[in-house]
């Protein structure tokens, strides 16, 4: 079947005790063993739920892997990802990331617990990629600048090494972008972002087709606990249903927004891949900048993307703070820039807020 039609049956015939369509809410922590040393499959809601285990059947389905974690948000994906090394490892990173990642990245140096080199290119990549990386991490598009990398490409550059490759695929989804069929070894995501889409659910996923490691992280999610409550699984299970029509829908209006801002005067450049819906721009006067923001009507300035709701975002001052301005600025990220998040609203009218704002 169709991923479409994969997704618009998640949770139905689920409970053949009463036949219902939407996957109930099992609010239960705990479970009855039906004599010693038997059990239902589900001791304790920490370990396995019955509504997030619909769910992370779902999410292994989309990304085409065989184990998948829903976690409570997605740093929590990204740390429960890095608990899978030793202490001590070092690990390539795309240089233009969210700040949120580069943020605990640094903290994980700090700690001593493993070691980040970044990179700008697959030259610069392949001259620090040896026998002694642990794993890649990539954003693709990169958060903000919307730069693509090749998966297949940096995970053949990787298996000569064994080096692990590891993608955060919020921006794309698996509907337009499927890393572990391109060689990686995990994919993450912000679950808060496309896959939920309402811009009220906090969660995170991780998704592998390596056994090992799929069983590694279950174990891991049970230890520390990261786990997505009944309630938001349920909420995210609900989401997902929609996903494919949402998209198209963001999709479809990103590439006339993006085409639109390449007109306007303001404008000194667009970032935009040519898929998703996730747009950066560059305006010629960074001083006019809080008055744009304040000038907007439909796009909201706030954090986050992937929602109904257009966002706005100031990376340099919002997401990406963390990164020190002589980094951020060495590759392209300064002032002037600005993130937009498209939403579900007319993208015509969504094009007239940005012109009137922006003169």
């Amino acid at each position: 079947m169709s991923i479409e039609t994969i997704l618009a049956q998640l949770g139905n015939r689920q409970d053949p005790a009463t036949g219902a369509i939407s996957m109930p809410i099992h609010m239960s922590t705990t479970y009855e063993h039906p004599e010693l040393g038997r059990s239902t499959g589900f001791d304790y809601t920490r370990t396995k739920n019955p509504t997030r285990t619909v769910l992370e059947q779902g999410l292994a389905v989309l990304e085409n892997g065989t184990h998948a974690v829903a976690t409570s948000s997605g740093m929590s994906a990204i740390q429960l990802v890095f608990g899978l090394y030793p202490v001590g490892s070092h690990f390539l990173v795309t240089r233009d990331v969210y700040g949120g990642s580069y943020r605990y990245f640094n903290a994980l140096e700090e700690n001593s617990q493993a070691t980040f080199s970044y990179f700008d290119s697959y030259d610069d990549l392949g001259e620090q990629l040896n026998d002694s990386v642990t794993g890649i991490f990539l954003e693709t598009p990169t958060n903000p600048l919307m730069k693509e990398i090749s998966i297949a490409k940096v995970s053949e550059m990787a298996k000569p090494h064994g080096v692990h490759v590891i993608v955060d695929n919020t921006f794309l989804t698996p509907l337009r972008q499927r890393p572990l069929d391109e060689g990686a070894t995990i994919s993450l995501h912000s679950g808060t972002k496309y896959l939920t889409g309402h811009n009220d659910v906090l969660a995170g996923v991780v998704v592998t087709n390596d056994e090992a490691v799929g069983e590694k992280l279950a174990w891991l999610s049970n230890t520390t606990g990261p786990t997505l409550s009944p309630f938001d699984s349920w909420l995210f299970l609900r989401s997902l249903k929609t996903l494919p029509v949402r998209f198209d829908r963001q999709e479809s209006s990103a590439k006339l927004i993006a085409e639109a801002l390449k007109e306007i005067p303001e404008v000194t450049e667009v970032f935009y891949p040519g898929r998703g819906a996730m747009i950066s721009l560059k305006v010629q006067d960074e001083t006019k900048i809080a008055g744009i923001l304040s000038a907007l009507q439909v796009f909201t300035y706030a954090e986050s993307l992937g929602g109904a709701e257009s966002l706005i975002t100031h990376p340099v001052t919002q997401t990406h703070a963390d990164i020190p301005v002589e980094i951020r600025e060495s590759y392209g990220l300064t002032n002037s820039l600005l993130r937009l998040s498209i939403g579900l609203e007319d993208p015509t009218d969504l094009i007239d807020d940005l012109k009137a704002a922006l003169k």
